[in-house]
């Protein structure tokens, strides 16, 4: 099924726009969303037949987004330049998760997991990123970490925290010699 160039790009104007109005404003309509983003309200309905339609398709591009940089970051930077701009941008990510907060709990409330796929895509990604450096850090702690300092709330400690936490994965990555020898023979 073919979808058309304007209905793609209608979709992802509309979460944008969303994405803008739920963590700014707190009893944004869907016909404000739709008119913002130049749109009548049946295709905002085509889109995302519910609001927390709409809430869900937010948040898992904003996931989806944080996730597929990885592999780019890691196309345009050194691996560990790639990994600190993975980490700033996770900061940023989880900023707006925040603000979604009271949009998702409606979501949830109705019996949907919008966060179903997003420990095993964030893990992948972070495993994308670590794997260069040969760090040997657990990925979910990495991430354990990453989440306390989006919650600190200070952007210069939150940089200052992104900072110890490099240093930390560079300190347990393994030397870029040992990365590219062979594997040392098992012993008799």
């Amino acid at each position: 099924m073919n979808v058309r160039a304007d209905a793609v790009r209608n979709r992802g104007l509309l979460i944008e726009v969303a994405k803008d109005a739920f963590t700014h404003r707190k009893d944004v309509t869907l016909g404000a969303i739709a008119k913002e983003a130049g749109v009548g309200i049946g295709t905002l309905y085509r889109h995302f037949p519910t609001r927390e339609a709409l809430i869900e398709a937010v948040y898992r591009t904003e996931l989806e987004k944080l996730c597929d940089a990885a592999p780019e970051l890691l196309n345009t930077h050194e691996p560990e330049a790639a990994l600190r701009e993975w980490m700033d941008r996770f900061i940023a990510y989880a900023a707006t998760k925040h603000d979604l907060k009271d949009a998702l709990q409606a979501v949830i409330a109705l019996g949907l997991n919008p966060f179903e796929h997003s420990r095993a895509k964030m893990t992948e990604a972070v495993e994308i990123l670590l794997a260069p450096l040969g760090a040997r850090t657990e990925p979910m702690d990495l991430m354990a970490l990453l989440i306390g300092v989006a919650q600190n709330g200070d952007p210069a400690q939150a940089n200052r925290m992104l900072d110890l936490i490099m240093n930390g994965v560079l300190h347990d990555a393994q030397p870029a010699e040992l990365r590219s020898a062979p594997p040392a023979p098992a012993p008799r």
